[in-house]
């Protein structure tokens, strides 16, 4: 992985105008799922089980809600750095420049909120659309956590979205932004990171981008395959603790973004997390008679605190894991 080491190589370069999404059927090895669909809940489980990863389409949400978002980030990330400063440096909540947590380091800027606790620092329109928009995700998190609980059977059919109800619930926002990466920081031919490898530590993440090009994710052979942007739909990551509620059934997937050579990367990313003090094992309801559990049982906070401390590519999980 390369590492930036100068952050005006990240201010001068421009973002890329963002376009209307379109239309055309979807390649590659992801999973769709038409929330519209009869079989949607059977749909989301099995792509949760098989990858932990989808495509969702006929999601019900406004592109002009979508649009209205992209384009108060953009106008923030075109802004000076002393002015992105002034929204606070990321500690992680705030805004940040190549550096990714404590130990890496990626072709990146970024924006980071709890969902509950809007940048005060950020203009009016702007936080106008973080709300309108969080609220939205919220809402989507939930219902397709309780399509995942109705195609597994479970009673009651919010078992899981409550996690993410509670007024304590640890919800958080990402806004990334990739800028074109010159030729002259790739070396040998090899991609620049923009992200590099991990998986998500929370129950859910949802994603969004423009029509750029980089997302990547790992299948279960150990490939690493490229995911088709498309900026009409959206992409649901299963996050680690839902892969320890479903005692491993759904899985959590590595995946990482490339930088773009040509275009800018603009990307929101919901995460959805329970309250800190939630314990997290494996449901009951879904262990067999005989089953044994394949993890410690945990508190959101002990994880999320251990997700902080080390490396993207660590496996945070193996840490929990009952041996």
């Amino acid at each position: 992985m390369v590492v930036i080491t100068k952050l005006s190589a990240v201010e001068q370069l421009p973002i890329t105008k963002l376009h209307r999404p379109v239309s055309g059927n979807f390649a590659g090895d992801v999973p769709l799922v038409d929330l519209t669909s009869p079989a949607a809940a059977a749909q989301v489980v099995a792509a949760c089980e098989e990858l932990g990863f989808f495509k969702l389409t006929n999601h019900g949400i406004s592109f002009e809600l979508i649009d209205r978002l992209e384009c108060e980030a953009v106008k923030f990330f075109s802004l000076p750095i002393w002015k992105k400063d002034a929204a606070g440096s990321a500690a992680p909540f705030g805004y940040g420049s190549r550096k990714i947590g404590t130990w890496d380091f990626g072709w990146i800027e970024y924006l980071l909120m709890q969902a509950n606790s809007i940048n005060p620092a950020l203009s009016s329109s702007f936080r106008s659309a973080l709300s309108d928009y969080i609220s939205t995700i919220k809402n989507l998190s939930c219902e397709l956590l309780e399509l995942m609980a109705e195609g597994l059977g479970l009673q009651p059919r919010n078992i899981l979205s409550k996690l993410l109800m509670d007024e304590e619930s640890d919800l958080m926002l990402r806004l990334n932004h990739y800028p074109p990466c010159p030729s002259s920081q790739q070396r040998n031919n090899i991609s620049v990171t923009g992200f590099g490898e991990h998986t998500d530590p929370q129950v859910i993440s949802i994603l969004r981008s423009n029509n750029t090009s980089g997302l990547q994710i790992s299948l279960r052979d150990g490939r690493w395959v490229p995911v088709p942007p498309d900026q009409s739909s959206f992409f649901v990551n299963v996050g680690d603790s839902l892969q320890v509620l479903t005692n491993g059934r759904f899985r959590s997937v590595k995946h990482r973004v490339l930088a773009n050579s040509v275009q800018s990367r603009l990307s929101m990313i919901f995460f959805g997390g329970p309250p800190l003090k939630e314990r997290v094992a494996p449901l009951p309801l879904l262990m067999e008679e005989g089953e044994e559990s394949l993890y410690r049982e945990f508190t959101w906070c002990e994880y999320k605190t251990t997700a902080y401390k080390t490396k993207l590519v660590d496996n945070r999980l193996g840490l929990f894991e009952k041996n």
